[in-house]
């Protein structure tokens, strides 16, 4: 775990950090602390090297991740639909227009609504 990780981990929760020989010997109270709502990052040789976490703070933290690559899918299925010849065009005449043919194609939009 480098260092910026270590840090953006600290500051979404509360951490606790344990030797690894010590979360061997006393792995029930590592996993209560984990479970009380926090990380436990586990060290070897003073090295973070592992992280301890409750389902729920997982799924808290790998939420935004699963929402990114719904709106990365979106995103790609627009880039791939604005590259069919249609819409290349669409695009190179929006290019192409004078302001007064923009304003025109902006009230009309307007009063569509």
């Amino acid at each position: 775990m480098t260092e910026d990780a270590l840090r953006r981990l600290r500051s979404q929760l509360t951490v606790t950090t344990v030797a690894a020989s010590d979360a061997k010997n006393q792995f029930g109270q590592v996993l209560e602390s984990a479970l009380r709502g926090g990380a436990v990052v586990i060290t070897k040789h003073e090295t973070p090297k592992a992280v301890l976490l409750s389902i729920e703070e997982l799924e808290r933290l790998t939420q935004p991740r699963a929402q990114l690559d719904a709106l990365a899918g979106k995103l790609d299925a627009m880039v791939a639909a604005m590259q069919k010849p249609g819409a290349r065009a669409a695009v190179d005449k929006l290019f192409a227009a004078t302001p007064k043919q923009l304003g025109a194609a902006a009230v009309r939009a307007a009063r569509k609504r």
